[in-house]
């Protein structure tokens, strides 16, 4: 084997597989990239037993052939190269690579051992790239990172016809997200739970590219993604979601309008004497919200913001770090709307264009506040 391509191309396409390798591989092979060239093009794969990558490249391919190299050791010396281009070669075992003044020489694990990368699923749909980006990007901050709890580590897509909605929690919080997206088959029901960490990396590297193919496998439990000559896949999480919809409250009479801009710097600034485990507390009234954070002799900060209250006043306080998360996914938007049925109870985050315009029930951010002592 042996091809000529572009140091960019090379370091771009071998960074994005490695990443799907697996910190602590079960087997010596799965650490490893497995690169085949043919007529015109290279492609490059990675495995892991639950996730997979593969994109094809151009290349100037003098031999056909196939070799398996340890993925991070070939991305590290990938992106050390000088910018020039890279021939990469196979010869008796060892893989040589040259670029510019460059060499180096790396062992060839056998290409005998490494286990067949599972196909992609019949195309479901398509859906644009950037969108499903900004839903993932939006939801998956509501995801635990909790291991012991593998369901809520995962992004629920329930898919109704033309409608895809995302949705996420870690138990005190929770984000929904609907878009539309255009389905091979107009009638298909179903759901599928992904890992967050797969679906943000999926929105990360291939939600600029345009168009992007999801499929799932009639058996449910296997996903893929493909955009552009990338493809991946992985395995469902298996387990029973909890039935979090529900939990949108259905009445909200209490609703405050703030300016997303201002309370997004405003809950920065106050959280910086908030402690660990101590709330940011907002107090709505007719006008205005006033935050406050540190109590006693420790430090103190309160700031007084315009807001738009509709119904009685309210004080509510909320871990600063899950509050700024999901005030930030509303950042590109003017004005975000807080509906509330009591102090106590969650309170749902939406999105409007202006004070007196309905909200966007698109996406929605439901979070538990922190019980205060009068409460």
């Amino acid at each position: 084997m042996k091809f000529t391509v572009e140091r960019e191309t090379l370091v771009d396409a071998v960074t994005w597989t490695a990443r799907s390798l697996s910190p602590r591989p079960p087997v010596p092979v799965l650490s490893g990239l497995m690169i085949r060239a043919t007529a015109g093009e290279v492609s490059i794969a990675s495995f892991d037993y639950e996730t997979s990558a593969k994109l094809k490249i151009s290349a100037d391919v003098a031999e056909e052939g196939e070799a398996l190299v340890s993925g991070r050791l070939l991305a590290d010396i990938c992106r050390a190269l000088p910018k020039s281009d890279v021939t990469f070669e196979l010869r008796e075992g060892k893989v040589h690579i040259s670029c510019g003044s460059s060499n180096f020489n790396l062992s060839s694990m056998p290409v005998a051992d490494y286990p067949e990368l599972p196909g992609l699923p019949e195309i479901s749909g398509t859906v644009e790239g950037s969108e499903f980006a900004k839903a993932v990007s939006q939801v998956s901050i509501a995801a635990s990172k909790d291991d012991t709890l593998p369901i809520l580590t995962g992004v629920r897509m329930e898919i109704e016809g033309d409608t895809i909605t995302l949705l996420a929690t870690d138990r005190y919080r929770l984000a929904m997200r609907e878009l539309t997206w255009s389905p091979a088959d107009p009638s298909i029901s179903t759901a599928a739970l992904v890992k967050a960490k797969t679906m943000s990396e999926v929105a990360k590297t291939l939600g600029g590219a345009g168009e992007l193919s999801i499929a799932l496998s009639d058996a449910h439990e296997l996903i893929g993604f493909e955009s552009d000559s990338r493809r991946t896949t992985s395995l469902l999480v298996d387990g029973e979601y909890p039935k979090i919809r529900a939990l949108f409250p259905e009445q909200t009479p209490i609703h405050a309008i703030v300016r997303t801009s201002d309370l997004v710097e405003a809950v920065r600034r106050v959280s910086l004497v908030a402690e660990r485990n101590t709330p940011v507390r907002l107090a709505f009234t007719q006008g205005q919200v006033t935050l406050d954070a540190g109590t006693g002799e420790d430090a103190q900060a309160n700031e007084v913001l315009q807001a738009q209250l509709n119904g009685e006043d309210i004080t509510v306080a909320f871990n600063p770090s899950y509050l700024s998360e999901g005030l930030n996914t509303f950042s590109g938007n003017k004005f975000v709307r807080f509906s509330f049925t009591a102090a106590p109870k969650p309170v749902v985050l939406s999105e409007q264009d202006d004070w007196q315009s309905e909200d966007d029930k698109n996406y929605r951010y439901l979070l538990m506040p922190i019980r205060l002592q009068n409460q």
